[in-house]
């Protein structure tokens, strides 16, 4: 059976309870983890060591938390106060534990499924999504990382160009993979609004509206907007339902042409918010 996860930040009994309630077994199963790994929740490192654990049976993409706990760890980027990731950083083995989650991808298909954290910009197609995230991966695994990292932060540039080199090129890769909610119908991506879609404001629409994106009928999974809230149709469902805010962790079995939904509430969102 294979399975796709919404965002975990770092809940790691509520991953346990949902493996327990869809009857996981690595031997025959498989689990697609949507990115946001860590942070916020208690329990980040072992999320990594669960995951890790799972070797083959489960691919984890990388989400906006993930890279900025690599931000963080490189020197990059100052801890947040809401920041939990010290049990990571200060691990006697930090150094296998980061270079585990940069090996990570940025999208992924799987039984038909295109997999993200956040969005496709609607001038990608299904191979430009891979390809691009394909290029932004090969930065965060190679030696260039601390050389690359200051320079992946920034809202700029905000639409696709195909002629983007560089940094730039690199930096719209990730911020559409990992950042993105809302764009305007060119495909301009917007970081500022951050609610729900019935939020939007004017001119801006989720990503999956934009008329003629090129995904339009591929199948698409994605997390990292708990204020949308859980969307499940034929061809897209987005999966973050806001474990670690006092939602519930989501789990949706997608072989055999399935979506069968299952969620567990998670324990994690009483420690944060006591």
């Amino acid at each position: 059976m294979d399975y796709l996860i919404g965002d975990l930040q770092g809940c790691c009994d509520a991953l346990e309870r949902l493996l327990a309630e869809i009857g996981f077994s690595p031997s025959r199963d498989h689990v697609a983890v949507l990115g946001d790994l860590v942070n916020r929740g208690p329990q980040s490192l072992p999320v990594l060591q669960r995951l890790r654990g799972l070797g083959n049976a489960a691919t984890c993409l990388l989400g906006n938390h993930d890279l900025h706990l690599l931000a963080v760890a490189y020197g990059v980027r100052p801890r947040h106060r809401n920041d939990t990731l010290d049990a990571i950083l200060e691990a006697p083995d930090r150094l296998a534990w980061l270079d585990w989650l940069r090996q990570r991808p940025l999208a992924a298909l799987d039984n038909g499924w295109l997999l993200v954290h956040a969005g496709v910009p609607p001038q990608w197609g299904t191979a430009d999504t891979l390809r691009h995230a394909g290029e932004a991966e090969e930065m965060l695994r190679g030696a260039g990382i601390a050389a690359f990292l200051p320079q992946m932060y920034g809202n700029q540039p905000a639409r696709w160009d195909p002629d983007l080199r560089g940094p730039d090129r690199l930096r719209f890769t990730i911020n559409a993979l990992t950042r993105m909610r809302l764009c305007g119908a060119d495909g301009t991506l917007d970081f500022k609004a951050k609610g729900g879609a019935e939020k939007a404001p004017p001119g801006l629409m989720p990503w999956f509206e934009v008329p003629g994106r090129r995904t339009a009928g591929v199948p698409v999974a994605f997390g990292h907007w708990s204020t949308l809230g859980l969307t499940m149709r034929p061809d897209l469902m987005a999966l973050d339902t806001g474990c670690v805010w006092g939602g519930a962790l989501t789990a949706v079995r997608v072989d055999g042409g399935r979506q069968d939904l299952v969620q567990v509430p998670c324990p994690a969102a009483a420690e944060i918010e006591g």
